[in-house]
């Protein structure tokens, strides 16, 4: 079988889970990185033995015959970077958020649509085990209907720092770059039902926490003793479906509580789950409150995941399997992160 030839758009942090997938895959040749920062473009070309570098992303299209690219950029260079490709016939794989607003998500589906090209967006909370052993529980009733979900995602000191801080190329803070990650979760479990409005607020009290000494949770390799902090660092929604169900959102890049906390958990009609940070399901048996657990499902592992998302990337293009997070859901997702936004600056519920 003919390898698949694939290059990678933006090699800061995140772009590694997508080279080692892409190196693990024996379906795949790895052939071209390109970023506008020379010196880390070549720091990862020599790290991963990748010969053929570009700071430009329209010579590497031109230059490669690739079939397929992961996007990995800042947030605001995810729908040029896209459409580039899939104007050069290039399948695309493009990391979460789909773009910095609705408006340039839609940009990205229309090209792809023209094209005839695959383009995937980085739900990776959708490949991990838990999720596909929850799925696979939801889709045959178990649960009943989901009428309420809750999730939190905070971080004590989690600014990333660099682009991330920097609305202009973020787009925004936790929202987009953590509440994404189970706003689009919990939504997919439940069937992928329809955002009909979204009440929310947003502030911005403590900054990037930069007067902290010690760690913190995740730094982003552009950081600089010269980054702006634009974004919010707590933001709190409750998001409405045409279902029925409401999804309550909390996240933080920074906030006064003792330890980082990461949850989800849907509640339905015949029983509830709980998925981070143990999977746990709560039902009734023979009129008995039951705690179910399943010893056989392993542990979640962040790198596992993305090795299956990649896997997954790659059978879409060779056999044209149904892509699991495809552009719709993507568009859908970013409604709701618009709508989050729009309705803290007025101060009111937004109809999405």
């Amino acid at each position: 079988m003919k390898k698949l030839r694939v290059g990678v758009i933006g090699v800061g942090n995140i772009s590694k889970h997508h080279i080692n997938g892409y190196i693990k895959n024996p379906n795949v040749e790895l052939c071209a990185f390109c970023d506008i920062n020379k010196e880390q473009l070549e720091k990862m070309g020599k790290t991963y033995n990748v010969d053929h570098l570009y700071t430009d992303v329209d010579e590497m299209l031109a230059k490669e015959n690739l079939d397929g690219v992961s996007v990995c950029t800042w947030n605001i260079a995810h729908s040029t970077s896209a459409i580039k490709a899939l104007n050069a016939g290039v399948h695309v794989f493009t990391e979460k958020p789909m773009a910095i607003n609705l408006e340039e998500a839609k940009k990205m589906k229309e090209a792809a649509d023209k094209n005839g090209k695959l383009l995937m967006v980085g739900f990776v909370c959708r490949h991990d085990r838990d999720s596909k052993v929850v799925k696979e529980f939801a889709d045959k009733n178990y649960f009943g209907d989901f009428y309420y979900v809750r999730t939190e995602y905070l971080r004590r000191n989690g600014n990333p720092g660099g682009w991330f801080a920097n609305k202009e190329l973020s787009g925004g803070g936790p929202v987009i770059d953590l509440g994404v990650h189970f706003i689009d979760l919990a939504r997919y479990i439940m069937g992928n039902p329809k955002p009909v409005s979204v009440y929310a607020v947003t502030y911005e009290k403590l900054k990037d926490r930069s007067n902290i000494k010690g760690s913190r949770s995740y730094t982003s390799v552009g950081k600089t003793e010269k980054d702006v902090c634009t974004v919010e660092d707590l933001a709190s929604a409750l998001i409405k479906f045409d279902n029925g169900a409401t999804l309550k959102v909390e996240v933080s890049f920074a906030l006064n509580i003792k330890q980082d906390s990461c949850t989800l958990d849907l509640y339905g009609t015949k029983g509830g789950v709980k998925m981070y940070p143990e999977l746990e399901m709560y039902t009734e048996v023979n009129d008995y409150l039951a705690d179910v657990k399943l010893p056989d499902v392993k542990p979640y592992e962040f790198s596992e995941a993305f090795e299956a998302e990649i896997d997954h990337f790659v059978d879409c293009i060779l056999n044209g399997t149904k892509c699991m997070a495809p552009a719709e859901d993507g568009i859908e997702i970013m409604k709701i992160l618009d709508g989050i936004y729009k309705s803290a600056e007025i101060g009111k519920e937004v109809l999405i």
